[in-house]
């Protein structure tokens, strides 16, 4: 039998333990663990959700990786056609981790109505465009579909149709210029609103509107297999780098990748800061624990000052003692985790499931409510590390124990 085992065992169930002085500050460092790990579960469940939501939906505006052609130079517009058949069209067979590949092309225009006008980049998407991104933003009628013939149902901001008053179903008039040529008539389209979509993010909502990609190609008197640009969606974002490297490799010479990082890299340099923040707050909240366990260690051994004068005098040693007290410490860092964890994870599901935390101004963070994202390794990974760096902290105030002779220990009150 692990003798410091059975004795810390005995410490804890003790009636005697429960009712002495150092009873409530016990209870205090266990509910500062406790609190404590809930406040580190929000903080990376919030940041991870927020910095999740934020690059998922600047993806799905643009894909995680664009293959196009050189001479686009990173416009919204497309410029130079690129032609469909490429190896890598339909399916991108040549590298892993790549979820799907769809074609688009975009042209700048004008939305006018009778009162007002908009300035507007008109997206193409044909019948690969993977419109499941798309479903949990539409906030009024139904996704456009161009699986069949030409027609004139596109696919329009809240933000945008507020701007021109207009509505699903509502029908409107749309300008594009002829190969950039202002001398020229413009291309006129007749457009009808089949559906409103509000992603937040206002950069993209009050710039696209998507349409038929057909529209696009008879403007820019394209042949029906050339397209503006590739989009590529990965099945792992953490790959995104390596994954660019591979896919420029597979791709012709002619062809150039960028990925949404390099696009987007403000935004996404921002909430790249999330990191930090989390580190940050997680290391604070460790070491005010730490240190309410320390004090708790501290008044413990000094309440158990004569048994452990005993204990010496019977021939224990330092170390067999101090063992005794840091079992003791870690079943109170284990109670402190375990409701921790239920609280924590518990308000981290009802905010997931009824999302009842809200953005003041969600023009800031790009998203109305606040976001959650946790995983299990996430949670067993901070668990064992609040749990060894508490202990690892305890190792120095428990040395005190050496530093108590028997004859001063048993005589001390």
């Amino acid at each position: 039998m692990n003798f410091e085992y059975f004795l810390a065992k005995r410490l804890i169930k003790g009636e005697a333990h429960k009712i002495s002085i150092s009873a409530p500050i016990i209870k205090i460092a266990i509910a500062a663990i406790a609190l404590g790990v809930v406040m580190m579960l929000i903080t990376i469940s919030t940041g991870i959700g927020l910095k999740y939501k934020i690059r998922e939906k600047v993806a799905a505006f643009n894909g995680h990786i664009q293959i196009s052609s050189y001479d686009n130079n990173a416009s919204d517009v497309s410029v130079m056609p690129v032609s469909l058949n490429q190896d890598f069209y339909p399916e991108f067979k040549d590298v892993d981790g790549i979820d799907h590949v769809q074609a688009v092309a975009s042209k700048a225009g004008i939305i006018r109505t009778e009162t007002t006008f908009e300035g507007v980049i008109a997206k193409g998407v044909g019948s690969d465009y993977n419109w499941s991104v798309f479903e949990e933003y539409l906030v009024d009628g139904k996704l456009p579909d161009y699986s069949g013939d030409l027609n004139e149902e596109v696919l329009m901001s809240e933000l945008m149709a507020n701007r021109l008053a207009l509505k699903t179903g509502d029908t409107f008039y749309s300008f594009f210029l002829k190969d950039g040529d202002v001398s020229k008539l413009p291309n006129q389209r007749k457009f009808k609103i089949t559906g409103l979509y509000d992603s937040g993010f206002e950069e993209f909502d009050g710039l696209y509107l998507f349409t038929d990609i057909r529209h696009i190609q008879h403007m820019n008197k394209w042949e029906d297999d050339q397209v503006g640009n590739f989009e590529v969606f990965l099945n792992n974002f953490d790959d995104i780098d390596e994954k660019s490297k591979e896919i420029y490799g597979k791709t012709l010479s002619t062809l150039d990748t960028q990925t949404i990082i390099n696009k987007y890299y403000k935004i996404f340099e921002w909430i790249s800061l999330f990191d930090f923040n989390i580190i940050l707050i997680i290391g604070i909240v460790i070491i005010v624990s730490g240190f309410n366990m320390i004090t708790a260690l501290l008044v413990l051994i000094l309440e158990r000052t004569q048994m452990i004068g005993i204990l010496k005098a019977l021939g224990s040693a330092n170390w067999s003692i101090r063992k005794v007290f840091l079992y003791n410490a870690s079943y109170l860092i284990g109670v402190g985790l375990f409701w921790g964890n239920i609280i924590g994870l518990g308000a981290i599901y009802l905010q997931d499931k009824f999302q009842i935390l809200k953005f003041p101004n969600p023009k800031e963070y790009y998203i109305d409510y606040v976001p959650v994202h946790i995983d299990f390794v996430t949670v067993l990974i901070l668990n064992i590390g609040v749990l060894v760096l508490c202990i690892v902290m305890l190792l120095v105030p428990s040395y005190i124990i050496t530093k108590i002779t028997p004859v001063k220990a048993i005589k001390f009150e």
